[in-house]
């Protein structure tokens, strides 16, 4: 019994030291010139405010993630959330948006040319942009396709749009100590850290760029 219980006790202080790891502490960052990685710099300007896209994408994701949005999920009027809330699909919808890109605009006219694609009963514009399924395959259809080998670091760049299984992300444009991309996301209300070392620890369905 007392085995037992010392068993139990270190699985648990060894659980909740793996959390704190993971989730708590900030993992340690590298940039592109630590490996010697060439920065992507976008050709177009879509919003042209002076700043490439790439750039600019991955700029909005890092102000609205400092915003540390609450998790909820709600619907909106406006299709984009217009309080202290969202959700993962609103960090890229967002940080695209300030880009220049209207996803709630550009993915509702995909659906409504391409319907069969998307096996949607009842379109909805403020919302159908905020679901993983339809942005994969809008994204799929309407952007870079690019790898999804975790491991070809160089190919990733901060900017970037990584979809999961059931999850959406911005690249960030910092790195592990392994060259490994870190992850801007919004995940669930309990989310300390909005850019963490995720790319390697889920089921990646599609990477893609804007331009």
């Amino acid at each position: 019994m007392k085995r037992f219980i010392v068993v139990s006790l270190s699985i648990i202080i060894i659980s909740i030291l793996t959390f704190i790891i993971i989730y708590i502490i900030p993992p340690k960052k590298y940039d592109n010139d630590y490996f010697h990685i060439k920065t992507y710099i976008s050709e177009t300007d879509f919003d042209n405010d002076g700043i490439d896209d790439q750039t600019d994408i991955i700029n909005n994701a890092f102000a609205y993630i400092g915003t540390k949005p609450k998790y909820k999920s709600a619907y909106y009027a406006t299709g984009y959330p217009d309080d202290e809330y969202g959700v993962w699909t609103d960090v890229v919808g967002i940080s695209l948006l300030n880009a220049g890109y209207d996803l709630r605009n550009l993915v509702n006219q995909d659906i409504i040319n391409n319907k069969e694609l998307y096996d949607i009963d009842v379109v909805d514009k403020n919302f159908d942009f905020r679901r993983v399924r339809n942005l994969l395959i809008y994204f799929k259809r309407n952007s870079i396709n690019l790898t999804t080998d975790y491991k070809d670091i160089s190919s990733w760049q901060g900017g970037d749009i990584v979809i999961f299984k059931d999850h959406i992300g911005i690249v960030s444009s910092n790195r592990n100590r392994l060259g490994i991309s870190l992850v801007l996301h919004h995940a669930n209300p309990f989310q300390v850290n909005y850019e963490e070392d995720i790319l390697s620890s889920y089921e990646i369905v599609g990477h893609f760029r804007i331009s």
